[in-house]
């Protein structure tokens, strides 16, 4: 056999002694109790933050979707949390209540002590948050143990925030100030009823937080955080504006939209609805550098926890509170009545006829309509929940003209017809120059856009809830399980 050269036996050997300490040193690694993994230095800092917005008083949870309680259990259980840690933040992006009778037919109280109970750490003023009038507001302040924020609600009269809503709080987290900012939706002019609001304006929002963020800083912030009730569109339209004013998260509300995202240094999150999913943002900031290093946001679903005993329990206290006021059963559905099917829009706007037999039309917003109504049972509280809203009926004087001019897109009508032309429901034309009784709430007649205030200055309010006709028409028909509600509907295109 022929011989290795001398130089190749050199390398040969120096190669194999080598390869075997590297599998001594592999083999020693992998039989150890401990992985090796990257230490985190210690100037950096992991800062949680857990998300929703737009619950509206869903604590007893929506179909295929856990309630307040388990969404607690998740936090617990899922994401590490605990009272006795310092590195969370639980936040909400506004619109806490006006949903469901467990919490609407309370005024929202309801809903704050379940908040209360989960720890969060504050909430964006959201437009239904001023569905109890200012009054009503101010009370669930007092009752929470979390403020609420906006910076961009000026009284009209002074142009200064008002003195009894918070702009932001500085929050210490993990040692660190953090800043946390409020914003409300521009549009609470007009998606809550206008009367509540109407000595205050909802500036911009890039406004607001170029004033506000100085004083923030001011007070000793380090890390800045937005929290508003604003759909995505505006939150990536104010990531210039944050990136600017050195803003690491926007958080969103109001459009009821899942978002996880980031956009240039800033973060972007949105929670969805209802309590069915939560936004997470994991933060990491450098302490020595002064600096965030890295976000990393994400969508969960509120899936398969254990519930939290102690919000139970209030929830618990709140269902029978609401089934001692609202039990009584008032009709049956064979199967669900959608929200937004033609059947649920025709039966809410024709029952005003049983209410209002004179009546020539009735017209009120789709947007009125909050739920749909599940199989079974009929009750008071189902009724709250589709119609939450403290709106009463008002009776215009219209000529033909004038009423179809106050069909809108997102309106619902009754006694008339848009198909084939503008007819009543027997088919006789509306006549142009003919008066008729026009019959709609007064949030819908608060609204210009509507065109109804214009039409008649004076309409003669009814003082009827705009729930109350469906209630008395549901009853009248004595339904039950051999003859449901369903048998009763009307799915014609109007």
């Amino acid at each position: 056999m022929q011989m290795m050269p001398k130089f190749f036996l050199h390398y040969f050997t120096r190669l194999m002694k080598l390869t075997i300490f590297l599998s001594f040193t592999f083999l020693y690694v992998s039989c150890t109790d401990k992985p090796i993994v990257p230490v985190q230095p210690e100037s950096d800092k992991n800062i949680i933050i857990l998300y929703t917005n737009d619950e509206h008083g869903w604590m007893e949870g929506s179909e295929g979707y856990g309630t307040a309680a388990e969404l607690m259990g998740i936090w617990r259980e899922t994401e590490g949390y605990s009272e006795d840690k310092d590195n969370y933040l639980i936040l909400s992006g506004g619109d806490m209540w006006t949903g469901p009778a467990i919490s609407t037919w309370f005024d929202g109280r309801s809903m704050v002590e379940v908040m209360n109970a989960m720890n969060y750490t504050a909430a964006a003023i959201g437009n239904h948050e001023f569905d109890f009038k200012i009054e009503g507001l101010k009370q669930r302040m007092a009752e929470s143990s979390f403020p609420f924020l906006s910076a961009n609600i000026r009284e009209k009269s002074s142009g200064q925030i008002p003195e009894y809503i918070k702009p932001y709080i500085i929050k210490e987290v993990a040692g660190i100030k953090i800043g946390i900012i409020g914003l409300t939706t521009i549009s609470t002019s007009f998606t809550t009823f206008p009367e509540y609001v109407k000595d205050y304006n909802f500036i911009d929002y890039a406004e607001a937080l170029e004033e506000i963020v100085p004083q923030v800083k001011s007070d000793g912030a380090e890390i800045l955080i937005s929290i508003g009730h604003i759909c995505s569109s505006d939150m990536t339209s104010l990531v210039p504006t944050a990136s600017k004013l050195g803003i690491s998260v926007i958080g969103g509300g109001h459009c009821n939209q899942l978002v996880a995202s980031k956009s240039s240094d800033v973060a972007l999150i949105q929670g969805g609805t209802r309590l069915e999913n939560y936004a997470k943002l994991e933060i990491i900031y450098n302490s020595e550098t002064k600096t965030v290093t890295e976000l990393l946001p994400s969508i969960h679903d509120n899936i398969g926890g254990s519930p939290d005993a102690a919000v139970e329990a209030i929830v618990k206290y709140w269902r029978t509170q609401t089934d001692n006021a609202l039990s009584e059963v008032i009709g049956y559905a064979s199967t669900t009545i959608e929200r937004y099917s033609r059947e649920m829009w025709n039966m809410v706007i024709d029952s005003w006829f049983y209410t209002f037999p004179y009546a020539d039309a009735t017209m009120t917003n789709a947007g009125g309509i909050r739920q749909s109504i599940p199989a079974g049972d009929i009750t008071l509280s189902t009724i709250v929940g589709l119609l939450p809203f403290n709106n009463s009926i008002l009776q215009l004087e219209l000529n033909g003209e004038e009423l179809i001019d106050c069909i809108n897109y997102d309106i619902i009508i009754g006694g008339i017809t848009t198909v084939g032309g503008y007819n009543f429901a027997d088919g006789t034309p509306i006549e142009l120059q003919t008066n008729y009784s026009v019959f709609t709430i007064d949030y819908v007649y608060s609204i210009p856009e509507y065109k109804f205030s214009s039409y008649d200055t004076d309409p003669y309010t009814t003082s009827v809830h705009y729930r109350q006709p469906l209630i008395d028409w549901i009853k009248s028909l004595n339904t039950s399980s051999s003859d449901p509600l369903n048998n009763y509907l009307d799915s014609t295109p109007r």
